[in-house]
């Protein structure tokens, strides 16, 4: 496999830990972002989107960073991360909803900002990300992870976001159960970080 990732990309960042989680050797190939690799022909036959991540494995594409957590645990076989019973599974994608929802347009939208200055209203975003990180919250109030007492996907892909939203200007100390699950993610064998940026709270 060979992934095309940015290291301050949240949703490149999903891909990296994911592969990194299953023990998965993948080559790894930075697109320079600011240089425009990712607007170049060359890379847009592997996404008309002109975004990372993107996944190659022999011959086949697969773009989008929710999709890729699909395709990979289905690929492996890998139940325990995406289950097929079909409330969990439905559990598993209300979440993963919310992190192409909620969490791009909350704390990734207020990141977006102070790390990369795109144009959006800080209140709004920021008034988005505790929004969303409070019903989080509540819901890691009762169980370990996001769906149950055990990893799946869904927690992969909430986890990059939430993890740097303070470089956002979005403060989670308000929120001690998003903290200790962020804990219990970095705990799990193969974790890798997602790279830090010294923006908004984190400066």
């Amino acid at each position: 496999m060979k992934l095309h990732h940015h290291p301050l990309s949240g949703h490149s960042h999903r891909a990296v830990l994911f592969l990194s989680l299953l023990g998965v050797k993948a080559e790894l190939v930075e697109v320079d972002l600011a240089k425009g690799a990712h607007k170049t022909p060359e890379f847009l036959k592997l996404n008309p989107f002109g975004q990372v991540p993107v996944l190659e494995d022999g011959d086949g594409v697969v773009t989008d960073s929710n999709a890729i957590l699909v395709y990979v645990a289905t690929k492996l076989g890998r139940k325990d991360w995406l289950p097929d019973e079909a409330r969990a599974a439905a559990q598993v994608q209300k979440w993963l909803s919310v992190a192409a929802g909620e969490i791009a347009y909350g704390p990734a939208a207020a990141r977006l900002i102070t790390v990369f200055g795109a144009d959006f209203r800080p209140e709004e975003v920021v008034g988005r990300a505790h929004r969303i990180l409070k019903l989080i919250d509540t819901e890691l109030a009762t169980h370990r992870f996001i769906v149950g007492d055990r990893p799946t996907i869904a927690d992969v892909a909430l986890y990059s976001y939430i993890v740097n939203a303070p470089e956002g200007n979005v403060d989670l100390q308000p929120y001690p159960d998003v903290r200790h699950w962020l804990a219990r993610i970095e705990a799990l064998p193969g974790f890798v970080a997602f790279t830090k940026t010294p923006a908004g709270l984190s400066a």
